[in-house]
């Protein structure tokens, strides 16, 4: 019996970390406008953030297991390694490295949802069982 690597959730992961990522500068946005509703919103959905980046790495773990590829490992990972920094320097007020860290993750996170929706990671190495 084939085993098929859990691709879509995989995907879905990816697609609610990006989407989270992608409302974190807005949120900041809301805030520098004036509303502080918005400080506590960009908290929240920074937690949203890191547990979808914590998920990532462990479908990741999964599906480069099943299809013996490694780049969905190494970059979840280097993705919430990133994170954390970010996660750190934003609760210490260090704007001067939040932002731009900021962008690059959400940039990196583009490219990682743009390669699972485009080109996954190939099904052709996948285990059997048996």
């Amino acid at each position: 019996m084939t085993r098929t690597p859990p691709i879509g959730l995989f995907r879905a992961v990816v697609s609610v970390h990006t989407v989270a990522a992608f409302a974190q500068p807005a949120l900041a946005g809301v805030y520098l406008s004036g509303n502080i509703d918005g400080l506590t919103w960009h908290a929240r959905i920074a937690d949203v953030v890191s547990y979808a980046g914590l998920a990532q790495v462990v479908l990741a773990v999964v599906v480069s297991a099943r299809t013996r590829r490694r780049w969905p490992v190494a970059a979840s990972a280097l993705i919430v390694v990133a994170e954390f920094g970010q996660y750190v320097v934003g609760m210490n007020g260090l704007l001067w490295a939040h932002l731009p860290l900021g962008v690059t993750i959400v940039a990196a996170l583009a490219v990682l949802f743009t390669v699972v929706w485009v080109r996954p990671p190939a099904r052709a190495l996948v285990g059997v069982d048996g």
